[in-house]
């Protein structure tokens, strides 16, 4: 699990603690102390406080105890994958491009670039994941939320508009498509 967790960014985790060991919030506890700041979300059925107090303690963000309704494991999933601005650094950077997430702008080499609030959603979701592909879901998701429904080629639009505000502003990092999966941001090779 760690070496997903190294490997790939992901907009949330859910992690199920069905084993009687304590080997997943060992792992949790070592993401965090890595620096993984990825919202995480416990289900199990041990619901005693120790326990609950145990996993938050080792690095959840929340805590649902079996049995759940689905509709609160979707309201509880909603609301991590809201809060990864207060959770996360308020800077992004990569290369010449930086992404401030509190206050919503974009810079290339300190210059402010103008973007949409939809583009500053697609190039958030690029920036926490550099070097890493993102599915074009994840992006949906961000865009819209789990409920809302986009259009089928609005993620295209946003990214083709992120790439030609990249390159009139000589930024050095480019947005690479990967046919049928997603897409990936990464500074310029030399």
């Amino acid at each position: 699990m760690l070496a997903a967790l190294a490997t790939t960014s992901f907009a949330g985790i859910l992690v199920d603690l069905g084993l009687p060991d304590d080997e997943r919030l060992s792992v949790l506890q070592q993401f965090r102390a890595h620096g993984g700041s990825t919202p995480v979300l416990i289900l199990t059925a041990r619901g005693t406080v120790q326990d609950r107090v145990k996993g938050l303690k080792r690095g959840a963000d929340d805590y649902l105890t079996k049995p759940f309704a689905f509709e609160e494991l979707v309201a509880r999933i909603e609301a991590l994958l809201r809060r990864p601005n207060a959770l996360l650094g308020g800077q992004l950077r990569l290369g010449t491009v930086t992404y401030d997430t509190k206050a919503r702008e974009f810079a290339v080499c300190g210059r402010v670039q103008p973007l949409s609030r939809r583009e500053s959603a697609v190039l958030e979701s690029l920036l926490r994941r550099s070097g890493h592909v993102v599915p074009k879901k994840i992006i949906e998701d961000h865009l819209y939320g789990l409920s809302d429904d986009g259009s089928a080629n609005a993620v295209e639009v946003y990214v083709h508009r992120l790439r030609k505000q990249l390159a009139d502003a000589n930024a050095d990092v480019e947005i690479h498509t990967v046919r049928g999966v997603g897409y990936l941001i990464r500074e310029r090779s030399a």
